[in-house]
């Protein structure tokens, strides 16, 4: 150093220009070294310089990193890393105050007593260095610089609560991501800063900050060392923090570092506490504020005069006490630690004989544990390179090649990440070392390239955690006050400014769920500012939509293609429901009465068509007395109604009410009364959800699927519900109503008294096997003996065709339309139903395959005949009762005085007549033998007996119309 040399110490608190002055003093120079704290701030500082003059004159020196072209002129270094002996003009050290750090402490107080310029030295740092530097520095020139912001205390906040361009400081990775977490929900996102991190990854989240992307920043104390950024407010998380060995508190000298990160320039800045912290003492506070501490006495100091002829002595060495008051002696850092941990194994020992050999493992002992392993892993790591470095004279290329490739891997999450970061920033400094490799420059780069993608995969990682971009560009839109763009695509997707913020599902809109707290509050207000015009364009458009693209659900709903936009509700009338329009309240109320208008249209209509005969019969003013009123009970049915519940009213109606009805596609069933028509599936439906309205339904009945003539009979499901789809339960199964009619057709041509069997017909209409028959017929009230006989020939082929199928098969598509001529068709009559199923009746197991007189392979014809097949049959009786059984089962009506009613056929329910003995007249009853009714497509039927002159037409007869017709003939 010439004598002239200036040596100063530029102190003040934060914020004050010290680093920039620095800068500028050393640019002045032909050649300069400037020694800063952290990696982070030395890659902020490099970046500046090369901006300045250019990248071929500056060098970055680091543990990790080095770049140093051969034109260097000025070295910007971390501490440790600062260059001896190259005899430069300038020399600086940054964040002097660190002399006192118990961790790397001695570092910082030997470059203040040994590092010097040629020209010019600065030490900059805080105004409570200054009586060590006056002791331990003769001649020095002190320059207090004052703080160009002013830094207030506005005392505890609540996260939620703290104002934007905010830094929130934890103390541990938990609490940082934990903050990290809190402002995503709540704010839209936060940057994260910490001194593991990588300059690269470092960098990336500082510039989401700087760029307004988020709004907040959460770090640990690494912030305090110099990072310039435009914070406007510091929260403390935590006043506590561990320091490597204990949890101690913070001083109010580490706290001014940190929190005079706050303001820039000349904007003023405030600091404070959040959460459960508390608040900070108010002499801490006006400590803090007017930059007041307590000044350093002691600093931390290792014996840099080293030993190399032995591991004990360069132990001893180490261990030296100070001979200056004003220095103290360091703690065992972690070089020293690991040294001593070497030390106590043979192999090391025998190795390290020579003072070469002992220089080299104290360089291995100085790579820094970047894992935060346990000391005794990290000295078994510093082992093997040592041993490798001592035989080869370099670390090998295969073992330097696998722990890269074992790192080089970029998945996982963010704890996964960071760690593979810490591991390979080991094999970095390695790589930077000179002679520890063969190859140096390829070993750096490869080493270089793996931190490169570890650290651009932290950054996504770290961005995909803690920042919400859509809330955080909502937010940003808007405080500008802008109209927001939003857009819906086809799928009903909503994007704002681009982002994904929910789904419009009809004229409801449905936010993301992810969103929670103030970020989903921040959502819905930006989303519905936006959808504002999309809810008028939409509900134009419904309002235009043809019928085709309304569609109700089984449960009531409303639908518009996929998306539901109202639901029905109980009217004044079950054929009049009222409409429950989704629309979301920011819509507007004209939306919402434009919707309501469209959907009542909707099923007005619906209800018009699906129901017309209804409708018409109700109409029809020709219908008078006893006929009007039972149109009105069939509306009030919704066009299916059991016999039994209007027995009596089917009794009244003479045979002019019945044909005035027949004409409206009544139908007077055995077993129902009922309109065909209305048991296509699209009117059976929409009965089942007007029927449930009006009867205040939780959960409406489903109409089974289309086309099924019988359908399983769910003991819990009322008959009523089956009546409404069409069905009545019979046995295990329900079969369709107007299936059922058709088989009682059939039956009514045989002798049920006697006995009779199952024909193909029968079990074709229904698509059921014997077994499932003799079951249906069991419900119906008959008695099923099974019996078996020698099958004299093969079955023809007309009972082929009909072979047993699966009950749930489809046998008609839909009711037969009503017949032309419906007025002339008579009434069924009343089917019989049994009062109790006998005991003794009993349902097969199985059919006997039709195919068994099929001889066998290998079979000789005369042993198929001398072994003939047996075939299983069911006859069939009426096992009806009179009495108050009958009538309980809906079978039948109870007898009066013994009497039996004449002019019944076969029928259902209530008001039912019995032949003699109970039984329905049928082929060889006393009435005489049936014929075809050609009006029911070769159904069977009866003639009555004409009636006595004397005797009144009993209108109850069901063929008193037929004959009313033939005489008016002749």
């Amino acid at each position: 150093m010439a004598p002239s040399a200036r040596v100063a110490a530029i102190l003040g608190p934060t914020n004050t220009g010290k680093t920039h002055y620095a800068i500028e003093r050393m640019l002045g120079y032909r050649s300069g070294v400037i020694g800063l704290p952290l990696r982070l701030l030395a890659r902020e500082v490099y970046d500046k310089i090369v901006r300045a003059r250019g990248p071929s004159v500056v060098a970055l020196v680091t543990g990790e990193e080095r770049i140093v072209p051969p034109r260097a002129q000025f070295w910007v270094c971390t501490v440790e890393a600062m260059p001896e002996g190259m005899g430069a003009d300038f020399v600086a050290i940054d964040e002097i105050q660190l002399c006192a750090d118990p961790e790397r402490g001695h570092v910082f107080t030997d470059r203040l007593m040994r590092m010097r310029g040629l020209h010019e030295t600065l030490f900059l740092g805080s105004d409570t260095m200054r009586g060590p530097i006056a002791q331990l520095v003769p001649g020095v020139e002190f320059l207090r610089r004052e703080r160009m912001s002013q830094l207030m205390y506005n005392g505890s906040k609540k996260i939620s609560r703290l104002p934007p361009r905010s830094a929130i400081v934890g103390f541990s990775v938990d609490n940082v991501y934990a903050i990290a977490e809190l402002l995503k929900r709540q704010k839209g996102g936060a940057a994260v800063v910490m001194g593991a991190l990588s300059p690269r990854t470092r960098n990336a989240q500082v510039e989401m900050y700087q760029n307004g992307e988020v709004d907040y920043l959460v770090a640990t104390d690494a912030i305090g060392m110099g990072l310039n950024l435009d914070i406007d407010h510091v929260a403390f998380s935590s006043l506590t923090k561990f320091d490597g060995r204990r949890m101690r508190p913070l001083m109010p000298n580490e706290l001014a570092q940190i929190a005079g990160r706050a303001g820039r320039g000349m904007s003023h800045g405030t600091f404070g506490t959040t959460g459960d912290t508390g608040q900070i003492p108010d002499d801490w506070a006006e400590a803090i504020c007017n930059h007041q501490f307590t000044p350093l006495k002691k600093l931390n100091w290792r014996n840099p005069r080293l030993n190399f002829g032995s591991i004990d002595a360069l132990d001893r060495s180490l261990d030296e006490s100070p001979s200056h008051d004003t220095l103290l002696k360091a703690r065992e850092a972690d070089d020293l630690r690991a040294l001593r941990t070497l030390a106590a194994e043979a192999e090391v020992r025998a190795r390290a004989s020579s003072p070469k050999s002992v220089q080299l493992l104290w360089d291995v002992c100085r790579i820094p544990d970047f894992r935060g392993i346990s000391p005794a892993e990290h000295a078994g790591l510093l082992q093997v390179i040592f041993q490798h470095l001592h035989e080869t004279g370099t670390v090998p290329d295969d073992f330097m090649a696998r722990q890269v490739k074992r790192i080089d891997r970029t998945d996982g999450d963010i704890d996964t990440l960071s760690k593979r970061l810490a591991y390979i920033r080991t094999w970095t400094y390695v790589a930077q070392r000179r002679g520890w490799t063969r190859d140096e420059t390829h070993w750096r780069e490869a080493t270089r390239a793996v931190e490169d993608s570890l650290s651009d995969a932290l950054h996504t990682a770290l961005t995909q955690r803690f920042v919400d971009r859509r809330t955080s560009v909502l937010l940003r839109r808007l405080k500008q006050k802008e109209a927001l763009l939003a857009e819906v695509n086809d799928q009903g997707e909503v994007t704002v400014e681009g982002e994904f913020v929910g789904k419009l599902e009809g004229f409801r809109f449905r936010q993301d769920k992810d969103a929670q707290g103030q970020e989903a509050k921040t959502l819905k207000q930006a989303s519905l500012q936006a959808l504002a015009p999309h809810f008028h364009l939409r509900a134009d458009r419904f309002y235009n939509a043809p019928d085709t693209e309304i569609d109700f659900t089984e449960q009531g709903g409303l639908m518009w293609g996929q998306q539901a936009v109202g639901k029905l509700a109980k009217g004044d009338d079950p054929l009049k429901p009222r409409i429950v329009a989704f629309v979301d309240d920011e819509a507007g109320a004209d939306v919402a009465a434009k919707v309501e208008r469209r959907l009542q249209h909707f099923i007005d209509r619906k209800i018009a068509a699906l129901f017309e005969p209804l409708t018409k019969m109700q109409e029809d003013e020709t219908l008078t007395g006893l006929a009007r009123g039972f149109a009105f009970r069939l509306v009030e049915g919704m066009g299916v109604i059991p016999r039994a519940d209007v027995a009596d009213e089917v009794k009244s109606l003479d045979q002019d009410a019945r044909g005035a009805l027949r004409k409206h596609g009544v139908r007077f069933g055995q077993y129902t009364i009922f309109m065909p028509l209305l048991l296509k599936p699209a009117p059976t439906r929409l009965r089942l959800v007007l029927w449930s309205l009006a009867n205040g339904l939780d959960e409406f009945p489903e109409a089974p699927p289309p086309g099924l003539v019988t359908v399983p009979n769910l003991e819990e499901v009322p008959a009523q519900h089956y009546t409404l789809a069409g069905y009545r339960k019979a046995g295990a199964r329900a079969i369709r109503i107007d299936m059922l009619e058709r088989l009682a057709d059939m039956i009514r041509t045989e002798d049920s008294r006697g006995g009779f069997e199952a024909k193909a017909d029968m079990l074709s209409i229904t698509g059921m096997t014997l077994e499932q028959f003799a079951d249906l017929m069991a419900g119906l009230g008959y008695k099923a003996e099974k019996g078996e006989r020698e099958k004299v020939k093969p079955v023809d082929a007309v009972v082929a065709d009909v072979a047993p199928q699966d009950s749930g098969a489809v046998a008609e598509n839909a009711p037969a339309d009503v017949p032309d001529g419906v007025a002339a068709i008579p009434d069924e009559g009343v089917a019989p139903v049994a009062a109790e199923i006998p005991a003794e009746t009993e349902v097969g197991p199985g059919v006997a395959d039709t195919a068994a007189g099929d001889l066998l392979p290998g079979e000789a014809a005369d042993a198929a005949i001398a072994t003939p097949e047996i075939e299983v049959f069911y006859t069939f009786t009426w096992g009806g009762n009179r009495g108050a059984n009958a009538n309980r089962r809906g079978g039948g009506r109870p007898q009066r005085d013994g009497q039996q009613r004449q002019g019944q056929g076969q029928g259902q329910g209530q008001g039912q007549s019995r032949g003699q003995g109970g039984k329905p007249r049928g082929k060889g009853g006393p009435k005489g033998k049936g014929a075809p009714r050609p009006d029911r497509g070769g159904a069977k039927s009866f003639e009555a007996r004409p009636p006595r002159k004397e005797k009144p037409i009993d209108p109850d007869n069901p063929f008193a119309a037929a004959l009313m017709g033939l005489k008016d003939k002749s």
